[in-house]
């Protein structure tokens, strides 16, 4: 099937509802294992006791095994229990659309995001927070306001409130709504005291 464009939302939408039921433990404990297994050997991948490969064939053999079990598993939706299958087309498609940079914040905090490769002369998106580690209520602005400080850090990854108001931030329940809430008033608080009111969350 040749891809005419890029599977947006609401085609993902409908192959996630049409898709193979699969549960959460067999897609991360057999399928995605399996198939991961067979593109290191179909591609001969073995990085040795580098971390990083730095050796450009074993980098072009990695993209395309990936690129090979992206279409081979699919994409898996946890809400749904469902794979949603994907063209090798349609995964070039997707390629070709995405952004070749972002801008991330606004005003003087703004950053640029943009690809860098190995060796590169750009310094990397230093991204600071807690990144979604439970943060007592009493220190949550404190915490956030240390990372902003930081001339290094570009961009905040906020941590999630374990209480509000004295309340747990129970999942499902109206108190996570309104911890969230008090969560983006608590960055938002802190980013302003810190003299950097524009950096991306």
């Amino acid at each position: 099937m040749t891809a005419r464009r890029y599977v947006d939302v609401f085609e993902s939408y409908n192959r996630f509802m049409e898709g193979n039921k699969v549960s959460e433990k067999e897609w991360d404990y057999d399928i995605i294992p399996t198939i991961a297994s067979k593109m290191k050997k179909r591609y001969e991948l073995d990085f040795g006791s580098t971390i990083i490969p730095e050796d450009q064939d074993l980098v072009d053999r990695l993209f395309v095994a990936g690129v090979d079990m992206l279409i081979t598993a699919g994409i898996y939706n946890i809400n749904t229990g469902t794979s949603m299958p994907i063209t090798e087309d349609e995964v070039y498609e997707g390629l070709k659309m995405a952004p070749k940079k972002l801008n991330l914040g606004k005003g003087k905090d703004s950053v640029e995001c943009s690809p860098r490769r190995g060796n590169s002369i750009n310094k990397p998106i230093i991204e600071g927070g807690p990144t979604g580690a439970p943060v007592s209520e009493d220190i949550y602005a404190i915490v956030i306001e240390s990372y902003a400080q930081e001339p290094v850090v570009d961009t905040i990854v906020s941590g999630v409130l374990e209480s509000v108001k004295g309340h747990p931030a129970v999942k499902n329940t109206p108190w996570e709504i309104r911890a969230t809430l008090a969560e983006l008033n608590y960055v938002h608080n802190a980013l302003y005291e810190a003299g950097r009111p524009g950096m991306a969350i």
